[in-house]
């Protein structure tokens, strides 16, 4: 319990940038290497093994260049338990941690669902921990703190 909680106080916001984690756009890069020579590897005719490769390669590349050009957010996850994205108030929301990854899912006062994950090169240990007690502070019955 933290000292602010003990006094009844309300903890103070965590404030913590989103940016898109650049490992994750290597390995989706990678994936799509690795698929495309899947496909041509598969005992497949040239004629459908060279055009599918290519397909896959592409869509694997697309994939790669949408997540590093999705745009960086600001959290604000207030002490009374509220979740602020860029200023908007997020509803129904869940972090759920795999090892050093978060994910977040929520939903947004119009019912768009939103979807984040941090990879270590994007949350320190530090700010790992400080997300982990944001979470675990905040007793609102919209947010759940997942963990295996």
């Amino acid at each position: 319990m933290t000292a602010a909680a003990r006094k009844g106080e309300a903890a103070p916001p965590l404030r913590m940038s989103w940016r898109p984690s650049r490992w994750l756009v290597a390995a989706l890069a990678s994936l799509a290497v690795l698929a495309a020579g899947s496909v041509i590897a598969a005992g497949l005719p040239r004629f459908l093994a060279w055009p599918g490769a290519a397909a896959v390669l592409a869509c694997g590349i697309w994939l790669a260049t949408r997540e590093a050009r999705r745009a960086p957010h600001e959290l604000i996850w207030r002490g009374d338990g509220v979740l602020l994205l860029d200023g908007l108030v997020l509803d129904d929301v869940h972090l759920h941690w795999r090892g050093p990854l978060a994910f977040l899912r929520a939903r947004d006062r119009s019912g768009q669902r939103l979807r984040l994950s941090w990879w270590p090169d994007t949350l320190p240990s530090s700010q790992r921990r400080a997300l982990r007690l944001a979470a675990a502070t905040s007793a609102s019955p919209s947010t759940q703190l997942l963990s295996p």
